[in-house]
C-alpha cells in the first residue's frame, strides 16, 4: 500500500466525511430494526429516515415528500427515464454527453440524442429541432461527470416548455451537489438524481427528487416503500449518512468552492504550460485568457497529445497520484470516451485524456504533488512513444 496518497478522483467518489461516519455508527450499532416494522425499534428507525428526508429537503431546497430514496445515481436515473416512459409513453430526449445511466435507458426506449458544442454546452438549436409534441421527457445532466461542464438548465427548460409544454425535465445532478446551488435544479427540473458518495456520503444510497410523482411508475414491486415507487427495505444508516453529508456540504460549500477553484486554476494553468496540452470544456475571453466559469470548481480535465491515458494513469499511480481518464464507470476502457467524441475531439487526442478532480479535502500539497509528478510522466511517455 502506498503511504503517500494524492487523491485526485473526487468526481468518481469523494472521501466520506467524518460527520457522516459519526452519524452512521449509532444507527449501525443500535438502530438496526427494519423501519417498515410496527414495534418501537422499527418506529425509531423510521423516525431517523423521516428526519433525514427533512434535512435533505432543507439542503436541496425541495419538498420532503418529493424525495424518493434509491441505491444511488444509476437507479435514480433509470427510475426517472423508465418510470416516466412506462407511465406516459412518448419520446425521451437526452444529450450526447450524458452518463451511460441516462444514455442507455434513453436509447433502449427509442429515444433521441441532442448534440453538444465543442465546449460541451448543449446545442440549443438542435434541442429545438429535436423536441416536439411527442416528447415526454428531456434528460440533461446539470454537470458533466467527465469534463465538469455546467449546462444552462434555465434556458433549456424554457426551450422545452415552449416546444413541448407537457414534457417533463430530468437532470442528473449527481456531480452538482458539492459545487452548485441545488435550487437551480429544483426550480427548472421535475426530476433530479443525486448520489450520496459524490458529496462525502456513503456509497449505495441516493435519491430521485420527483416533483410530480403521479407521472412516474415504479420499476420494482414488493413492500411498497417510498409510496410504492421504490420498494425494498430502507438503507437506514446510508440514508442518515447521506443527510449528514448534505448538511456538511451545505455548511462549507461557499468556502470550499472558492478555495478549490483557486487550486484547480493553479493546477490547470500550470499543466497547460506542457506542450500540446488542451483543456476541455472551457471558453476563451476576448483577451485570449481562459474562462472556466462554465465548469464546476473541482474539475480539471485535459487532453495530452501523443499520450495513452492508461499508460499515464499507471505512472501516476506508481507515484501515489490517483486520477482517472473518464467517468469512473468507463475507466480502463480502451476506446476514447463518448463525451469527448460528442464534443468533436479526434480519437488521437481523446485517447490522451486525464480527469483530475478535486474535492473538499484537496490541498495545495495535492496540487504541488501532481505538478511534481505529471510533467515528468508526460515527458517520459512521449519519449517512449507512449
Amino acid at each position: 500500500m502506498i503511504d503517500d496518497i494524492t487523491y485526485m478522483d473526487n468526481a468518481a467518489s469523494a472521501p466520506i466525511r467524518d460527520e457522516v461516519i459519526e452519524a452512521m455508527l449509532p444507527v449501525l450499532r443500535e438502530n438496526y430494526a427494519n423501519p417498515s416494522g410496527s414495534h418501537l425499534m422499527a418506529r425509531k428507525a423510521l423516525r431517523l429516515i423521516d428526519d433525514a428526508r427533512d434535512d435533505l429537503a432543507d439542503a436541496f431546497g425541495c419538498k420532503a415528500q418529493d424525495i424518493i430514496f434509491t441505491s444511488g445515481g444509476t437507479e435514480s436515473d433509470n427510475l426517472a427515464i423508465f418510470g416516466v416512459h412506462s407511465k406516459v409513453g412518448g419520446t425521451v430526449v437526452c444529450s450526447a454527453t450524458e452518463h451511460h445511466a441516462v444514455l442507455e435507458p434513453t436509447m433502449s426506449v427509442g429515444g433521441k440524442v441532442v448534440h453538444v458544442e465543442r465546449n460541451g454546452a448543449l446545442d440549443l438549436n438542435h434541442l429545438s429541432d429535436t423536441i416536439n409534441d411527442e416528447t415526454t421527457l428531456v434528460s440533461i445532466g446539470l454537470v458533466n461527470g467527465e469534463t465538469g461542464v455546467i449546462q444552462d438548465l434555465k434556458t433549456i427548460a424554457s426551450i422545452v416548455q415552449e416546444a413541448s409544454p407537457k414534457a417533463l425535465i430530468h437532470t442528473d445532478a449527481v456531480q452538482a451537489v458539492p459545487w452548485l446551488d441545488m435550487q437551480i435544479a429544483v426550480e427548472h427540473a421535475d426530476l433530479i438524481s443525486v448520489a450520496a458518495h459524490k458529496f462525502g456520503g456513503p456509497k449505495g444510497v441516493g435519491a430521485l427528487i420527483a416533483k410530480d410523482q403521479t407521472k412516474v411508475s415504479s420499476l420494482q414491486l414488493g413492500g411498497g416503500q417510498e409510496k410504492g415507487l421504490r420498494s425494498g427495505t430502507h438503507n437506514t444508516p446510508g440514508i442518515v449518512g447521506m443527510a449528514a453529508a448534505a448538511r456538511a456540504t451545505a455548511d462549507t460549500k461557499e468556502a470550499d468552492i472558492a478555495r478549490v477553484a483557486s487550486l484547480r486554476n493553479n493546477l490547470a494553468d500550470s499543466l497547460l504550460e506542457i506542450g500540446d496540452t488542451f483543456e476541455t470544456g472551457v471558453r476563451s475571453n476576448d483577451d485570449g485568457s481562459i474562462d472556466r466559469t462554465n465548469k464546476v470548481a473541482g474539475s480539471c480535465h485535459l487532453c495530452f497529445a501523443d499520450i495513452e491515458s492508461e499508460a499515464l494513469l499507471f505512472l501516476l499511480e506508481q507515484s501515489g497520484v490517483f486520477a482517472s481518464a473518464a467517468s469512473s464507470c468507463s475507466s480502463g476502457a480502451q476506446e476514447p470516451s463518448h463525451v469527448l467524441s460528442a464534443m468533436g475531439y479526434q480519437r488521437e487526442l481523446a485517447r490522451g485524456s486525464l480527469r483530475l478532480s478535486l474535492g473538499y479535502r484537496s490541498t495545495q500539497n495535492d496540487v504541488d504533488r501532481v505538478l511534481e509528478i505529471l510533467p515528468n510522466a508526460i515527458q517520459r511517455l512521449r519519449s517512449l512513444g507512449s
